[in-house]
């Protein structure tokens, strides 16, 4: 793993996320609302939330959903969306400032803050990395990780060479984590990433295929996935995290993962 060198605080929030026996970590993103709405899944936050969380590492959600849908008794670290600015329907879509102030992701005990940067969109990525950049001035002062999360504008291929130079913009502007897309040639990202990398689920695909992809990155070298759509949008969504618990933290083939989230369902 890459080395990110932090005081206690820092580490102690940064750690709090990643299993102590893999080294590697879940994160289960439910933050889609603050741009898309009740997306298909998320119609009801605490359904959505309950009982799959159980299964992952952390939870990546908006603080409206964490105050709204989450037991303050979790004892699950929050990775707190801070960045917002457009809607689905708006056509410069995730052009993003500072949305929530890093008193309040205090106050909320997040052990880490979200935030996402647009690199390569004409309108919006100047104003994401400055934005980012002024994030991290304020998290660091309170010893809290930043997660940079790579946006991918419409228009623009999520290929090695753009994945690689987003990341890494993203990580030399001081993100403690990156997460990415996985594509073709994933190590090329990896190798030139600062920092350590998670790659995005993304849109809905077939089990076995989110499976595989996961098993890719890890492959690769990513420390870990952070998955919405793919487990919240499941016939089962607990099995599916389940099943990726599988590949993460027990290194497990893709084979055995599908079998295991078949069996789950016929139970």
């Amino acid at each position: 793993m890459k080395q990110v060198h932090m005081d206690w605080g820092m580490e102690n929030r940064y750690n709090s996320v990643f299993n102590p026996k893999s080294g590697r970590t879940i994160f289960f993103a439910v933050d889609h609302g603050y741009f898309m709405g009740p997306t298909t899944g998320l119609e009801d936050m605490t359904k959505a939330i309950h009982p799959a969380i159980d299964y992952a590492d952390a939870l990546m959600l908006t603080r409206g959903a964490l105050r709204s849908a989450v037991d303050p008794k979790l004892k699950k670290p929050i990775s707190l969306r801070v960045s917002s600015g457009t809607s689905i329907l708006n056509e410069d879509l995730l052009h993003e400032g500072i949305s929530v102030g890093i008193e309040e992701a205090v106050r909320l005990n997040a052990a880490f803050v979200a935030f996402s940067v647009t690199v390569g969109m004409p309108l919006s990525e100047r104003d994401t990395v400055l934005e980012f950049s002024r994030l991290i001035d304020q998290a660091e002062r309170y010893g809290i990780p930043t997660l940079g999360v790579v946006a991918v504008g419409r228009g623009l291929n999520r290929d090695a060479r753009y994945l690689s130079l987003a990341t890494r913009m993203v990580g030399e502007l001081g993100a403690r984590l990156v997460k990415t897309y996985y594509c073709e040639d994933f190590e090329r990202v990896i190798d030139t990433s600062l920092v350590p990398v998670v790659i995005a689920g993304g849109k809905k695909i077939p089990v076995k295929d989110a499976l595989q992809m996961a098993r890719d990155a890890l492959d690769a070298g990513a420390v870990g996935v952070d998955m919405g759509r793919n487990v919240f949008q499941a016939d089962n969504p607990v099995a599916m995290m389940q099943a990726i618990g599988k590949l993460v933290h027990e290194d497990g083939s893709v084979d055995d993962a599908y079998a295991y989230y078949q069996e789950l369902m016929g139970k």
